[in-house]
This record gives structure tokens, C-alpha cells and sequence, in this order.
């Protein structure tokens, strides 16, 4: 791509972790309490049906088992190691331990589909996550073993998910939305259980629930995973891991502006941190020039 295509597809795609970002004041201020999960599914089941229902595809063949896989690491045990990490760490704790998510999919890619290392890569790993523990971490943390846990495969799900979904693609005759439906639904389906066992349905919802719901589904996952997945086709995976850190930016200058909450010089110094990394990741490893072949050269001479 052109450096214009591709800084146009780099903003786009941070639009989705922007968005994300926004999921920490929605829940506090907006839905019930102490039902993450319950959150975790209105998120991705109703999504899923939707967009399967506007586009009415439907997945072919080995299409049914890569896509449940998708929608099992990408939205259904990833949102339930969020959540639950977020709900056994302090703090900023939740999102520290997910910086990893960058480092794993750069290995990932280099075990699976033997993308080279790089210098640049592995100095955007230090930063980004120095960058998210200026951002969020305090002095009164404390370690939850099983929340960091939860939190690292939630991680290593994440980045599982991203470099298979490079590597698979999407079906031919399947569009975007479609695409992106099908995760979600697949990852709602296998949060249900597990959603009505710990927590059940919300006996009432008032109408700022019903906002804050509706917001989570059709802006937080319709809209935003249809741009990641979009970001991802056209992004080197590595390039896109790293905006996913854009969430926890998201979160404290949201907090800043409509919360009210302080914001600290080492939290403005992380951000710029992240910005950095992400920078160094995007020009880690550019594409290898095709080289033609001299056709003249193959042509048999005349004697």
C-alpha cells in the first residue's frame, strides 16, 4: 500500500481500541454492577445475530470449525479472561498483564509463519509495556495470582486469535461483516453458559442500562470489531497488536475529560510512551520489493 493507504488504514483501525477503551466508563457509569459477564455476553451474542442476519451468509465447510475457533479466542474465552482478570486485579493490574499481548503475537508470528525479528519490534515490546504500567499502575497494587493468570491467557488468546485470523483470513464468499458476525456469535454462544450459571439475567434494567448495552453491542463490537478485523487484513499483525494498546489511553483520557479524574505528568509521559511503540512497530518490517524477472533473459536465443 501507499503511505497515504496506509496511514488512512492504520487510523481506522485504532478507531476499535479507541472505542474499547470507552467499555470501562460505560460500565461503571451506565450498567449494573457486579454482572461482567452478563456485559461480556449482551456485547457479543445480540452483535453477532444481527450482522448474521443482515448479511444471511453462513460459513462453508471447514469454514464452521475455524470460525468457532476464531470466535473462542478472539471474543468468548478472551472477553471471560477480561473480565475476570479485571475483576481479581487492582488497579491498572488487568490491563498490565495484557500488554504482553504485543510481545505474543510477535512470537506467535515467528513460531507460526516464520516472520523474521527485528530490533524495532522487540524495543516497541519494552515500551508499550512501560508505557501501559505509567498509564495505569499504582503504588497500592497487589498481585491475584488467579487474576494474573486469567489475564496472561487472555493475552495469549488475543494474540492466538489475531495471528490465525491473518493466517486463515476469510472465507471468499463471505464480506466483512459477515465475517465479523460469526466470531461474535460463535463467542456469545459459548459465554451464555457460563454467563447464566455465575451470574444469570438482570431481574430490571432501566433506561441507562438498555444506553449503555445498546452502546457496548451495535458501537463497542458491531462497529468496532468489523474495523479491527478490517485492520488486520490490511496490517501487518504485529502493526495492529500494538494499537490494541490504544484502549488503556482511551480509558484514562476519557476518565480525564468526563469523569473528572486526575491526570498525572508520568500517565501523560506513558501515553506518549505507547505512541512511540506503536510508531516503531509500524516500521519494524515494511515489505520486501518485488523483484521481476528479466523476461529477456529466459527468451531462447537465435543462432
Amino acid at each position: 500500500m501507499k503511505p497515504i493507504q496506509v496511514l488512512f488504514a492504520l487510523t481506522v483501525t485504532a478507531l476499535a481500541p479507541i472505542v474499547w477503551g470507552s467499555t470501562y466508563i460505560v460500565t461503571t457509569e451506565l450498567l449494573p454492577s457486579n454482572i461482567p459477564l452478563t456485559a461480556a455476553l449482551l456485547r457479543a451474542l445480540p452483535a453477532g445475530m444481527v450482522l448474521v442476519l443482515i448479511t444471511r451468509t453462513k460459513p462453508q465447510g471447514q469454514w464452521w470449525g475455524k470460525l468457532a475457533i476464531l470466535g473462542l479466542l478472539n471474543i468468548g474465552f478472551f472477553f471471560y479472561c477480561l473480565f475476570f482478570a479485571a475483576t481479581h486485579l487492582p488497579g491498572g493490574m488487568a490491563a498490565l498483564v495484557m500488554a504482553i499481548s504485543p510481545i505474543l503475537v510477535i512470537t506467535l508470528n515467528f513460531l507460526l509463519n516464520k516472520s523474521p525479528l527485528s530490533l524495532n519490534q522487540g524495543l516497541a515490546s519494552v515500551l508499550g509495556v512501560v508505557g501501559i504500567a505509567l498509564l495505569v499502575l499504582n503504588n497500592q497494587a497487589a498481585l491475584d495470582l488467579s487474576g494474573v493468570v486469567m489475564g496472561l491467557l487472555g493475552a495469549f488468546s488475543m494474540a492466538l486469535g489475531m495471528v490465525l485470523t491473518k493466517r486463515w483470513n476469510r472465507p471468499t464468499d463471505m464480506n466483512l461483516l459477515g465475517f465479523t458476525g460469526w466470531q461474535l456469535l460463535f463467542g456469545g454462544l459459548m459465554l451464555l453458559p457460563v454467563s447464566l450459571w455465575f451470574e444469570g439475567l438482570p431481574r430490571s434494567l432501566s433506561l441507562n442500562n438498555m444506553v449503555g448495552y445498546a452502546y457496548l453491542t451495535i458501537v463497542g463490537s458491531m462497529i468496532a470489531y468489523s474495523l479491527w478485523f478490517r485492520g488486520l487484513e490490511k496490517l501487518p499483525t504485529v502493526t495492529v497488536s500494538f494499537l490494541g494498546l490504544l484502549s488503556s489511553v482511551s480509558a484514562v483520557a476519557l476518565g480525564y475529560f468526563i469523569l473528572g479524574e486526575s491526570l498525572t505528568i508520568m500517565q501523560f509521559v506513558g501515553a506518549m510512551t505507547i505512541f512511540v511503540s506503536i510508531v516503531l512497530a509500524s516500521t519494524a518490517s515494511k515489505p520486501r520489493p518485488i523483484v521481476k524477472a528479466d523476461k529477456t533473459a529466459l527468451e531462447p536465443r537465435l543462432t
